[in-house]
């Protein structure tokens, strides 16, 4: 078994759930994370509204930079069979992929063992 984890877009979550279900995973677990990627502020973006040099040597500058904001994001997390992996994870890729930074990342771990608590059955049979 293992556990597919994904960090999405906070947008992308009902296509997402959507796609997921379509494809027979129904069973899974979102919670709402802050995170950030290794990006640095991209100040260029603000060259058409206002002077950079001014801007960059400015307290909110250093702030910005310095603070590392960090940004809602998404977590779903799925436990499945091996051999369902890489279902999962193409699903995953093909809905949340925008070709844009920030699109998320994703982490394959091993599961050791499952248990389900009303029934007492254990691991694939609990899944």
């Amino acid at each position: 078994m293992k556990e597919v984890m994904a960090i999405i877009r906070m947008n992308m979550i009902n296509k997402t759930k959507e796609a997921l279900m379509k494809q027979g995973f129904s069973s899974f677990n979102c919670r709402k994370v802050m995170g950030r990627g290794k990006r640095k502020v991209d100040f260029s973006i603000l060259e058409d509204v206002i002077v950079l040099d001014e801007f960059k040597s400015s307290k909110l500058a250093a702030e910005l930079s310095e603070m590392h904001r960090l940004i809602p994001k998404r977590m779903v997390s799925i436990i499945v069979k091996d051999d369902e992996v890489s279902k999962v994870v193409n699903t995953l890729i093909e809905v949340n992929r925008t070709g844009s930074p920030g699109d998320g990342k994703i982490f394959v771990t091993d599961v050791v063992e499952a248990v389900r608590v009303r029934t007492g059955e254990k691991n694939e049979l609990a899944l």
